[in-house]
């Protein structure tokens, strides 16, 4: 009986400049695989050929896996139980943090294949150890709602979890509507609260800031359209 594949979870770059962020083994995992589940074919083929221009692009079978396009997970377990190895790109960061990635991996579980995660950046990480927060009690969110009053409400009851727990709560938004969000949290938390926004990690203009709702009141960073994750912790 054939082993099954295993399913490599790659991670990518957080920043277009971020290459240096990869380890080198990362381009020696992929060089080897032929099947990868990607959240955008375009940017997964610049990223492939950024590791190695000398990857035979179009040689490979990119199955597209996001919010509206769930990936193939029967596909995925038919080519696992042939034998075939499978790579997950998650569009920035590490697969299966915030995105379906995850799907693929309990896949792999449901029939033993093995599943191996591989170093990279990873924002959540990368923030909370810059933060000045509490690293050892800390949950991740992901996305608050869209739409406004659901939003505020989860804000209010993070803070409230936070002073509780002394829990740094982390959570991302869409980049477009990351200025309302910090509009709404500046508006419902305490001024005493601590808000640290990371954005652009990794990248040269990289900006990660760790204030009081009511210091970041006087200056209010611009935002719009910048990749950012951002810390709260009501002491």
């Amino acid at each position: 009986m054939t082993a099954p594949g295993k399913v490599y979870l790659v991670p990518t770059v957080l920043s277009a400049d971020a290459l240096f962020t990869i380890p080198a083994y990362i381009t020696t995992t992929v060089q080897k695989l032929t099947v990868f589940f990607v959240e955008n074919e375009r940017t997964a083929r610049r990223y492939l050929k950024a590791l190695d221009r000398n990857i035979n692009i179009d040689a490979l079978q990119l199955l597209l896996m996001h919010e509206n396009h769930p990936p193939d997970t029967a596909l995925a377990k038919k080519l696992l139980l042939a034998g075939t190895d499978i790579g997950i790109l998650s569009e920035a960061g590490c697969p299966a943090i915030a995105d379906p990635g995850h799907l693929i991996v309990q896949v792999a579980h449901s029939i033993d294949a093995q599943v191996i995660p591989m170093i990279g950046p990873n924002s959540m990480l990368l923030a909370l150890m810059a933060a000045g927060m509490n690293g050892q009690n800390f949950q991740f969110v992901g996305y608050l709602p869209v739409r406004p009053p659901e939003r505020v409400k989860m804000i209010k009851e993070l803070e409230l979890q936070s002073q509780k727990k002394k829990q740094t709560q982390l959570f991302i938004e869409t980049p477009y509507r990351n200025n309302q969000v910090l509009q709404d949290i500046l508006a419902n938390c305490k001024d005493q609260t601590q808000l640290c926004i990371a954005a652009d990690i990794t990248a040269p203009e990289e900006f990660i800031k760790t204030k009081t709702v009511k210091e970041w009141k006087k200056n209010i960073p611009e935002l719009h359209k910048r990749p950012a994750i951002f810390l709260l912790y009501a002491p």
